[in-house]
């Protein structure tokens, strides 16, 4: 009870005021101070002269240990803060960069608003931010697609997931948790240079987002107008997925409104013959990206009432 009320709590701080530049430009950000120490052990253990199994080995160790670093950070600063209405309070505080709610929304709709207007170079320039595609090679529909991608999966990675393991283990459990995302989006890549070094940060990812990735699909599914075609979709197209957790809130997303998602994409490192979601939808119109801000809302709304029932009963 007491630690969904502190997820509630945080999610809604978040939704409202988000991470203020000024306090990035201060102190920077948790999950930018884990970059740089994912950074340093990447320099010193990843080396390109070393055989497959060593640097398998050693991704093994930077992965436990620094995922297990944060678990127990987390247990040394709930048992430090206490209870009661200021280690409430200070619970709330300390869970509350580590969900994404106002960041995602924003980033999202600063690829909307161009792409209406039809600035493609800013939309393009926007969607670079939050994609690994190329961007010049993507046109209006392929924005827009990479745009509604990354809100679905993200929903699931960057505040379903996080809410999750902390309702579940309280700040332990969230801590933990962006420090295994925070690896796989660091080095969780099959490239030659992470194929191995990389390979244990993405199964644990892969693991700890198996439930939460459902989750986000049926929270979609449900707090759309389509709640139907929605589930049609994760029912047939989710298992195409190239991720096994992705395919199910991109499935929600993709019945709700109507369109198709993955597919076919061009990264730096070449292009892609991803299955299609949602195969016979059509293609993304720029409408439809303020539609799904529409319904992250919603979904949003969702959870926060999910959240309010565990805390009361």
């Amino acid at each position: 009870m007491t630690t969904a009320a502190i997820m509630l709590c945080a999610l809604l701080l978040d939704a409202v005021v988000g991470w203020p530049n000024a306090l990035f430009k201060a102190i920077g950000h948790p999950v930018s101070w884990l970059g740089r120490l994912i950074r340093r052990f990447d320099k010193t253990l990843n080396r390109p002269d070393w055989h497959p199994a060593t640097k398998k080995l050693m991704g093994v160790i930077t992965a436990l240990f620094l995922i297990g670093g944060c678990f127990y950070l987390g247990q040394f600063i709930q048992g430090a803060i206490g209870e009661g209405i200021l280690g409430f309070a200070l619970s709330v505080l300390i869970v509350w960069p580590l969900l994404a709610v106002n960041s995602m929304y924003t980033h999202v709709e600063d690829i909307a608003i161009p792409l209406e207007q039809n600035h493609l170079s800013e939309a393009r320039a926007a969607v670079s931010l939050i994609v690994g595609r190329n961007p010049e090679s993507l046109d209006n529909a392929g924005i827009g697609r990479a745009a509604i991608e990354s809100l679905a999966e993200n929903t699931s990675d960057g505040i379903v997931a996080p809410v999750f393991w902390g309702v579940i283990f309280g700040i332990p459990g969230i801590m933990a948790y962006k420090a295994i995302n925070t690896l796989d989006s660091m080095i969780g890549y099959k490239t030659a240079k992470y194929l191995d070094f990389g390979w244990a940060s993405a199964r644990i990812d892969d693991v700890v987002n198996f439930i939460p990735a459902r989750l986000t699909g049926w929270l979609y599914a449900f707090t759309s107008a389509k709640p139907k075609a929605a589930l049609a979709v994760i029912s047939f197209d989710a298992k195409k997925h190239r991720s096994p957790n992705a395919g199910w809130p991109e499935g929600a997303m993709a019945g709700a409104l109507g369109v198709r998602l993955s597919g076919p994409r061009d990264y730096e490192t070449g292009p892609t013959s991803d299955a299609w979601v949602n195969e016979n939808g059509r293609d993304v119109v720029p409408a439809d990206v303020t539609a799904s801000l529409g319904l992250f809302k919603r979904a949003m709304y969702g959870l926060a009432a999910v959240l309010i029932l565990l805390t009361l009963f």
